[in-house]
């Protein structure tokens, strides 16, 4: 064997075999980095992800998160002791926000991923078959986006009764449908690639087809979407929690507190400010990042 022949045959490192890959994911961390709005978005969302995974032991006062009971210290002002102030049972307010943050980003992943567990498989059929099986499936879709979504949460939650699991399956009952439009119209798009017709041409199978080909050039839109419907839901969560249909006392949840603070307002207003800054700082958060996941993967924003 020639010289040539076996440097052809040993295997190249993986730091060559993934250049192009590393290149492009240096190109998009770079372009993330310089957006001030989108690393505002990333520090708010890695801030809320911290305090909910460590939450519930950096708090000063973790048996208020429980229900603890200090009719000697209620409604409290913001103060070094209890930064938040305190609500009318004497809780600490600080430690059930902190605390809430977990309840309100577990409430966005439960929601955000059914979501897309079921919508993204739907629209992927839905777009690569087309006929009868597409206009089945987008037949449901549109009765369901017929009805304001909140709305036939409510209903459903209505039906299922009030609490947290029935809030996060009512939400995610009208979530899916937005994700099969988006992935239906991306799949009627990659299917006529000309890599799809050289897979079908040499007779791979369609669900290989569907998952080494059609979704992973989907996955750029719905990581955005996603990214995006994190702050929606959460903040559809804290609206259900605000009527009394979330989770019910005494879990810390930044709805149900904005609810019950709005009686002792403005006189205490730091018992609705709190909670309400942490929704809409989270929102926010999942937003702009969005926003900067948007400007990376859409090939028409790196053109611009």
């Amino acid at each position: 064997m020639t010289t040539l022949e076996q440097t052809a045959a040993k295997p190249l490192p993986l730091r060559e075999r993934h250049a192009s890959r590393i290149r492009q994911m240096r190109l998009y961390a770079h372009m993330f980095c310089r957006s001030f709005s989108s690393m505002l978005g990333l520090t708010l969302v890695a801030l809320f992800l911290i305090l909910a995974a460590i939450g519930p032991w950096i708090v000063p006062y973790p048996e208020d998160t429980q229900g603890a009971v200090h009719m000697g210290a209620r409604l409290l002002p913001p103060s070094l002791e209890h930064f938040f102030g305190t609500d009318e049972m004497g809780t600490d307010i600080f430690s059930r926000v902190i605390v809430g943050a977990r309840t309100s980003l577990w409430i966005g992943i439960v929601i955000t991923g059914l979501g897309a567990l079921v919508g993204v498989p739907l629209g992927i059929i839905a777009g690569y078959n087309g006929g009868w099986v597409r206009a089945c499936i987008m037949r449901v879709t549109e009765l369901f986006l017929a009805v304001p979504g909140l709305a036939l949460a409510l209903a459903i939650v209505a039906s299922l009764g009030p609490g947290l699991t029935n809030c996060m399956i009512a939400l995610a009952i009208v979530w899916w449908p937005g994700y099969v439009r988006l992935v239906e119209a991306k799949t009627l798009a990659v299917k006529e690639e000309l890599f799809v017709e050289s897979a079908r041409a040499i007779g791979a199978r369609t669900p290989w087809i569907l998952w080494h080909h059609i979704l992973p050039n989907c996955m750029s839109p719905i990581i955005v979407k996603m990214s995006m419907d994190m702050g929606m839901a959460i903040l559809a969560a804290a609206g259900l929690g605000f009527i009394g249909l979330g989770a019910p006392p005494p879990a810390p949840e930044w709805g149900a507190m904005v609810s019950v603070a709005r009686s002792y307002m403005p006189d205490w207003w730091w018992y609705s400010v709190f909670p309400g800054a942490a929704i809409f700082l989270t929102v926010l958060g999942f937003n702009l990042l969005g926003d900067g996941l948007r400007d990376i993967l859409d090939p028409r924003s790196r053109t611009r």
